[in-house]
């Protein structure tokens, strides 16, 4: 067993990285004076991983990894007085709970349920039926709607341009031997993660794992992701209409994947874009507020670096009386800004206001668990953000913006609303 302490000076603190004896890479971020703790426990597959496998296979894996021959695990912690979930992402799943008391029993339960799988033929046949249910209530949903709308326009090929749950169809081609699959496939303790933060010590995360996982798990293999997907997007623009009062509308830029040799290029890129987004359509900016003070857009409007394995937009998405008025006056925007540069004093200002929110983000114990799942799949460090901010020059970031925003590489995707 391999344990290492990861110091940050800045923020005089520090967190644990464990190499356990099993195989799972284990963290452990003590914060003094905490009263509560949180605990997350992932893997390296999401809905992406779709090849050979029904879609929406691992999100139904997950909801029904939490059931049991005996109780199942969220009733195992309702006893405990813990607030547990899970959730699946387009390249992971992970399960997690926190706690003001009993943190050893509660993870315990954690790293038992998930490691010890119990699937019938009955139970999944009950399953699809919940899970049918779950898909057909997001295809009601306007907002949902329209951002897979623009998956399915700007990718071609990708799996990403399929819902995270499949499709009723596909879940009912999903057996009791297909979840054992997938689970013996993807779920090995050497491809997984655990992140304990808040009240807790690395000997007490240590006691638990000792005693719950076996001494040495099998190796498996590291997945490995490609996509045969075309650089300009499938098509440029798609409308739906639903019972809406006003359009809803999402816009996506498809940026070039890049060949970066740098140092930790994912992480400067996640940086670099916000960024840009919030330099350009930030709620401070003049653009922003004259779009809001003409009743273009409404304050649910929103911007994001939206991203996988394999994919990546810049993100648009809300409700407009013209959403086609706003697209346009947004690729003028991009465009203006991609020849001019942005100015000095709003990238300084911009990169500033983020570099303290970085810092802020370590206060709070659930995203920094989710940051160290994360940073165990993408082999960073989750300080990394903070020497990227401090870093970060203004001359990189047009450098971004010439090389790899296309404003004609675009997709809209409209609902409007039924006449």
């Amino acid at each position: 067993m391999n344990i290492r302490e990861i110091k940050n000076d800045l923020l005089n603190d520090s967190y644990f990285e464990i190499e356990h004896d099993s195989g799972l890479t284990i963290f452990v971020y003590p914060k003094a004076g905490y009263s509560s703790s949180y605990a997350i426990f992932g893997t390296d597959y999401g809905s992406v991983d779709a090849d050979g496998i029904p879609n929406g296979t691992a999100h139904f894996l997950e909801h029904k990894l939490f059931e049991s021959d005996e109780l199942d695990a969220f009733k195992r912690f309702a006893e405990t007085g813990a607030s547990a979930n899970a959730y699946t992402t387009f390249d992971r799943t992970c399960y997690l709970f926190s706690c003001g008391a009993n943190f050893k029993q509660n993870l315990e339960i954690l790293l038992d349920f998930v490691t010890h799988p119990y699937f019938t033929q009955e139970t999944v046949e009950k399953e699809q039926g919940i899970i049918g249910q779950e898909i057909k209530m997001y295809e009601d949903d306007p907002m949902w709607r329209s951002l897979f709308n623009l998956l399915k326009a700007a990718y071609s090929n990708h799996p990403v341009r399929v819902d995270l749950a499949g499709t009723v169809e596909s879940i009912a081609e999903i057996t009791a031997d297909t979840l054992y699959d997938c689970y013996n496939k993807f779920y090995s303790l050497s491809n997984m993660a655990l992140a304990c933060v808040g009240n807790t010590t690395v000997e007490e995360v240590l006691e638990v794992a000792d005693k719950v996982l076996p001494g040495k798990a099998p190796k498996g293999e590291p997945i490995k992701r490609s996509f045969d997907e075309p650089y300009e997007v499938k098509e440029k623009y798609v409308e739906e209409k639903m019972s809406v009062a006003i359009p809803q509308f999402a816009l996506g830029f498809k940026l070039a994947q890049g060949s970066d040799t740098g140092a930790r290029p994912e992480v400067r890129e996640k940086i670099i874009t916000a960024v840009v987004l919030d330099c350009i359509l930030g709620s401070t900016t003049e653009f922003y507020n004259e779009l809001l003070r003409d009743g273009y857009i409404s304050p649910n409007f929103g911007a994001e670096f939206f991203a996988g394995p394999g994919s990546k937009l810049l993100l648009f998405m809300g409700d407009s009386r013209d959403p086609k008025y706003v697209a346009e006056v947004i690729k003028k925007r991009l465009a203006e800004v991609r020849e001019t540069g942005i100015p000095k004093e709003d990238f300084e200002r911009t990169r500033k206001a983020h570099y303290g929110l970085a810092v802020m983000d370590f206060n709070d114990v659930q995203g920094i668990a989710n940051m160290l799942v994360v940073s165990r799949f993408e082999h960073a460090s989750i300080y990394d953000d903070l020497e990227v901010y401090r870093t970060l020059t203004l001359e990189e970031v047009n450098a971004y913006l010439k090389d790899r925003v296309d404003v004609d590489n675009a997709s809209l995707s409209v609902i409007l609303p039924k006449e």
